[in-house]
């Protein structure tokens, strides 16, 4: 059961589609469900809209919030589909837990999501490199600022339309002393402060002229793990190398979609951990062929060269390059334009 409240008026007429600036255009409605009384009550679909909460609410005060992305895509048909839809749900409740969050019901979450997208289907723009960008979400509403898990929670998924996401080149800084996520930590879920810690040697980066950084391991930071928002690939050789997932790393969608369709069409991979000294080697003595990162947003993201301390390194543009095929792959998966033999396609009807 849920409660749907449509929007009086549309704001889609006024929205330039030509001209996004990602995340910042929203939809005319969104989802919220709240937690209270020990259980998860009716989810209400309502107009998108600002919210009211106590200045005491828990997420202000212990950082409890977690979240997802996702993206919904129109084929030519005008069929709405997801992309594997059942890992980001799944990856939602895991850095929930995490976070002492109350798990959200499997059936809440699919019925509410595709009762949005349904309204708001006029949102989702055909064409390859369109889409609409989803964002579940959870935060703790309890009020309150003594330091314990909240009793009250807040479910909510809020989208936006994008068009082909396109950062220009892309350089990346490899850490050096700050680190993303230790052992033990929350590293491997989508919990917002993992974000909020990233900005600051981020901003520092930038003032080097790196867009990014290639996070290293807390401990020695001697081994390179994922860039700003997205798991990062090299490519030695003809070889894929990655870096194992573990409770450091977010456990990527696309990532692990990249690793099945390597495997599909016979690209060598190694999942390992990957070392600063090893990449620096490979790329002066050539063998560094290239680097890109994965994520909902980008899909694939080609990196162009890449810095450690007083060092810099350009890679070689490349013709057949494994960013250019995977991204390929993947988006005509997205947009129904190939055949799915792994079942990674959602329709919402």
């Amino acid at each position: 059961m849920i409660d749907i409240q449509r929007s009086p008026n549309s704001k889609i007429s006024n929205t330039n589609f030509d001209n996004l600036v990602f995340g910042q255009v929203f939809t005319d409605h969104m989802m919220e469900c709240d937690f209270k009384d020990g259980e998860w009550q009716t989810p209400v679909i309502k107009p998108y809209g600002p919210l009211s909460l106590e200045p005491s609410a828990r997420v202000f005060h212990y950082g409890q919030a977690v979240f997802e992305g996702m993206k919904a895509f129109k084929d030519a048909e005008d069929k709405v589909w997801l992309f594997r839809p059942d890992q980001n749900f799944e990856r939602i409740n895991k850095s929930s837990v995490r976070l002492a969050i109350p798990e959200f019901p499997k059936e809440y979450f699919f019925n509410a999501l595709e009762e949005l997208l349904k309204l708001d289907k006029d949102w989702i723009k055909k064409g390859f490199g369109n889409s609409l960008y989803i964002r579940p979400f959870v935060i703790a509403t309890e009020a309150g600022v003594s330091a314990s898990a909240a009793k009250e929670y807040k479910f909510m998924i809020i989208c936006s339309p994008a068009q082909a996401y396109y950062s220009g080149e892309v350089r990346v800084k490899f850490s050096e002393k700050f680190s993303r996520a230790a052992d033990g930590g929350v590293g491997f879920a989508k919990a917002a402060g993992n974000y909020g810690a990233q900005f600051y040697p981020t901003n520092l980066a930038k003032e080097e002229g790196f867009q990014q950084i290639i996070w290293t391991d807390a401990n020695t930071h001697d081994y390179l793990e994922e860039a700003g928002t997205m798991n990062i690939f090299f490519r030695i050789g003809d070889k894929l190398v990655t870096a194992p997932t573990n409770d450091r790393i977010l456990d990527g969608v696309t990532r692990k979609s990249v690793l099945t369709l390597a495997e599909e069409f016979n690209i060598e991979t190694e999942v390992r951990r990957v070392s600063v000294k090893e990449i620096i080697e490979a790329a002066e003595n050539g063998e560094l062929k290239e680097m890109f990162g994965s994520g909902t947003a980008t899909v694939i993201n080609p990196i162009v060269g890449f810095g450690h301390k007083d060092k810099k390194f350009d890679l070689p543009k490349l013709e057949d390059s494994y960013a250019k095929f995977f991204k390929d792959k993947l988006m005509k998966i997205q947009y129904n334009e190939a055949e799915d033999k792994f079942g990674w396609r959602y329709e919402v009807k």
